[in-house]
């Protein structure tokens, strides 16, 4: 920086001249004004000018061409010299477009191109100025598709996962990657963008990959398993009627068969606790989205294991009933159904998000964003733990 930058005559008249060729990118084709000149500011626009300017005087003007003149003949520098260093606003910009548009032909590049999610997760990104971030911080994109095209992977752990896709066994451990591809996840799985690490590991579930095979877990109650050491505690818990909480890592260490009947599987723990204790037919709980340990446990279950399923009545919950109901080919809804709805809606929470199909009951659906009612399991318990009981004593159980 010029030592002119320091003098108090020409302080504010460098200021002013900077802000100028930033605009422009350096062009001096305009002018710029100080308002309130005091004297050793007003003989600098002197001699710059030629022009006399009284005492006093309200406000100078300049042409930036006579101050780079100026500077040029006296002091042996240009206006851009005496300024020192500053930003091409306009280069800056015209790289920004240029840079976006790079990551818009990249993104068109997925083999998700055309889905209506990612769409949408691309068009967020330009709309909130995502993409000039991305510009201008450098970010990775290209990794960022490459996750996407590569999901959903088959219950890969996270490490494992990154390692084959990114080459860096951390690279989606935390930063910029990890975020944006939570942000196309919950596009794609319709839910909010996650927000604390429980929410997070669900998601990344729900795309096939595992970050933690401890924190992946099953609540179950009264559930005889036949197969190593695991099996052995969920037989004696399940004749005791204790909960029992199972990880994904203890799943993958046993080789279980799931010798039952049927099983049920709640939503919310208060259900599975109100059973405790007491002899009931097998019961799974999900505790919100299912995780990686529930569908391994699941998975064990023979051709013949009827899976009665619920959920909230809520929009997510009839879109997790909805996704069982396809993932399992042996997998009913419990009750699930308009009739069970319509008697228990008197009161509730407003239903938010997207509206979701009911393919097993389409009336639910549309009493539901009649009504625009959630109804939670507890509601329910009474009616839930006679299945259960009764089941537990080889009962029927109807979904009306």
């Amino acid at each position: 920086m010029s030592p002119l930058s320091r003098d108090p005559g020409w302080r504010r008249l460098l200021a002013a001249a900077r802000r100028s060729l930033e605009r422009t990118g350096g062009g001096v084709g305009g002018s710029v004004s100080l308002s309130a000149p005091d004297d050793a500011e007003r003989l600098v626009v002197i001699g710059v000018t030629g022009v006399h300017r009284p005492a006093g005087v309200a406000r100078v003007t300049v042409r930036l061409a006579d101050v780079d003149a100026f500077l040029r003949s006296a002091h042996g520098v240009t206006l851009a010299e005496a300024v020192g260093p500053f930003r091409d606003r306009p280069g800056e910009r015209a790289r920004e477009a240029v840079g976006r548009d790079a990551v818009l032909a990249l993104a068109a590049e997925s083999r998700h191109a055309g889905q209506p999610w990612y769409a949408a997760f691309v068009e967020s990104m330009r709309r909130d100025g995502t993409l000039t971030r991305i510009v201008r911080a450098g970010l990775p994109f290209p990794q960022v598709v490459a996750v996407l095209d590569a999901l959903p992977a088959d219950d890969e752990p996270m490490p494992v996962f990154a390692e084959r896709v990114l080459g860096d066994t951390k690279a989606l451990a935390d930063g910029p990657v990890r975020g944006l591809v939570l942000r196309a996840l919950a596009g794609w799985h319709d839910v909010p963008v996650p927000v604390g690490a429980e929410p997070e590991r669900a998601l990344w579930e729900l795309a096939g990959v595992v970050p933690d095979d401890l924190a992946s877990q099953v609540l179950v109650l009264n559930l005889p398993v036949v197969g190593g050491l695991l099996g052995d505690w969920l037989t004696e818990a399940a004749a005791a009627h204790v909960p029992f909480r199972v990880t994904l890592h203890q799943l993958r260490l046993s080789s279980l068969v799931l010798d039952v009947p049927e099983i049920f599987v709640c939503e919310n723990p208060a259900v599975l606790r109100a059973m405790a204790g007491r002899a009931t037919a097998p019961l799974v709980c999900t505790e919100g989205v299912p995780s990686v340990a529930v569908h391994r446990l699941l998975g064990a279950a023979g051709p013949d294991t009827l899976i009665r399923w619920r959920n909230d009545f809520d929009w997510a919950g009839v879109r997790l009933t909805a996704a069982a109901l396809d993932r399992y080919p042996m997998a009913v809804p419990w009750r699930m159904s308009a009739a069970v709805y319509s008697g228990a809606v008197t009161t509730g929470g407003a239903l938010i998000g997207t509206s979701a199909a009911t393919p097993w009951d389409p009336e639910l659906a549309e009493l539901m964003r009649r009504h625009g009612r959630s109804v939670m399991e507890e509601r329910l318990l009474d009616t839930l733990a006679g299945d259960l009981v009764g089941c537990g004593g080889r009962g029927l159980v109807s979904d009306a």
